[in-house]
């Protein structure tokens, strides 16, 4: 006997709309990403571009100096300090937001009543829908000088700042997926470690944090991808200068900011437009990447538990 119910027209427009809005979604991204390559394309397929990018070096300007100065006499495209102040900002968020994060996600699994976790859950999770210009602004304005007067910075904007504005929109993101994969864990296994005498303490430390030790690696790598990815909180705490120092109290420039204050004034098809155009395509994989392997961890932890949310 076929006891399977054959879709009514409106489950069958429903599947087909969500298919679609699918499908649509991966052929925007392709594009995107199609028309990213194509213009930073020019660097190896256009002779005056190539030419000019062989001469003034990528990685190490024509004079052996490391410096990011596309609209000078002669231009520089080192994107070397570009790199740098990416990964110092990245580094500095990620060291604030990730014990928070995590931190938060432990007590809200395994601590928090429910009636705490209904309040403080969302609280957290509300600091994703802040724009990120407003984080900015609050960190240009506010944050800079505290960090100045406290830690004694010669710089008012610095990695250092830049990357505490940046936790505050990398700690929804950690948080959330840590959470998740916290509370993915079977029941049985904090039954079996209270069995043998285990404490609360040494439960959550020695069971719980190590089952879920996947998800919240891919909690890291998302927090990760969106570090790098963010504008304008870099751009407006930062100080936006293209020096390469390993300093964290120094202002410094990432290749977000780069490019959006460039773009809008480059000459189109220009050694400075093709250059722009590659950092972009570089950043669109490395953040596309991450997310991707990031949900990957997930799923994967979530199969082996054999549980879901």
């Amino acid at each position: 006997m076929n006891l399977q119910r054959r879709p009514s027209r409106g489950e069958w427009v429903a599947e087909a709309s969500i298919r679609a809005v699918a499908a649509g979604s991966v052929a925007i991204v392709l594009l995107i990403l199609l028309f990213i390559g194509k213009e930073a394309f020019g660097i190896f397929f256009d002779p005056t571009v190539r030419a000019e990018i062989t001469f003034t070096g990528l990685f190490r300007s024509h004079d052996g100096s490391s410096a990011w100065q596309p609209v000078s006499e002669i231009p520089k495209y080192n994107v070397l300090p570009l790199f740098v102040g990416t990964l110092k900002v990245t580094l500095v968020s990620l060291l604030i937001a990730v014990p928070l994060s995590v931190g938060a996600a432990v007590y809200v699994a395994e601590y928090a009543s429910s009636r705490v976790r209904e309040l403080v859950k969302p609280a957290i999770e509300l600091l994703a829908g802040i724009p990120s210009v407003v984080v900015g602004f609050f960190a240009l304005v506010v944050l800079a000088s505290w960090l100045q007067e406290a830690l004694g910075l010669d710089h008012r904007l610095n990695s250092i700042v830049a990357g505490t504005g940046l936790a505050f929109a990398v700690c929804p993101v950690v948080f959330s997926v840590s959470e998740d994969a916290l509370r993915s864990v079977p029941t049985s296994y904090r039954s079996a470690a209270i069995a043998l005498g285990s404490t609360k303490a040494q439960t959550v430390l020695r069971v719980i944090i190590p089952a879920a030790g996947p998800g919240i690696a891919a909690a890291v790598a998302l927090g990760f991808g969106r570090a790098v990815g963010e504008t304008m909180i870099v751009v407006l705490a930062t100080g936006n200068a293209a020096i390469l120092d390993a300093s964290l109290g120094t202002s410094t420039r990432t290749l977000t900011a780069t490019i959006a204050q460039e773009l809008g004034e480059v000459v189109v098809g220009s050694p400075h437009f093709a250059v722009l155009f590659m950092l972009g395509a570089l950043l669109f994989l490395t953040t596309f990447a991450i997310n991707l392997g990031g949900e990957r961890i997930v799923a994967s932890m979530r199969r082996k538990l054999g549980v879901s949310q």
